[in-house]
């Protein structure tokens, strides 16, 4: 069972669009992967044999069990649920701008986020919310990036 620490993330308040600023960065606590989670979300969801087999998995692509890419999607988005990010409303997407696995997750890994404010923007047409850009990197304990992804996220104004 992957394990989530706080690692030193403080509890924030609900942040409103008026919160975010252009260059903000925000970290995570941290989660740990193992072999038996990798093959569970696998067999699921991606039952491909370099999620499932270890063997298999040696003499693939990836030289080694590796967990799924959207396995990779869902740890990120817990760990970003958990974050300092904390937008007014809960996390509601827009859209996904970009998504990218630069390498595999593997057995043991510990992931953290990053992630950094890259626009700010008041809805023309909805003038009680806006939208940030968020571009999100998902790291490894050896600040080796795992996934990238660029997301617009609907946030709340602050109420007058």
């Amino acid at each position: 069972m992957a394990l989530y620490s706080h690692c030193g993330v403080e509890r924030m308040t609900d942040r409103y669009l008026e919160d975010f600023d252009v260059g903000q960065i925000f970290g995570s606590g941290t989660l740990r992967v193992d072999t038996e989670d990798i093959k569970r979300f696998a067999a699921e969801f991606d039952p491909q044999p370099f999620h499932l087999d270890e063997a298999k998995a040696r003499d693939s692509m990836f030289h080694g069990l590796a967990a799924s890419g959207w396995h990779t999607a869902a740890l990120t988005m817990r760990l970003l649920v958990e974050s300092e990010v904390k937008p007014a409303g809960g996390l509601i997407g827009a859209g996904v701008e970009a998504l990218r696995w630069p390498r595999p997750v593997r057995p043991g890994d510990v992931l953290h986020l990053e992630s950094e404010v890259m626009e700010v923007r008041p809805s023309t047409s909805r003038p009680q919310q806006g939208l940030i850009k968020l571009q999100t990197t998902t790291l490894n304990q050896n600040g080796e990036p795992v996934q990238i992804f660029v997301a617009n996220l609907l946030v709340p104004r602050r109420p007058s």
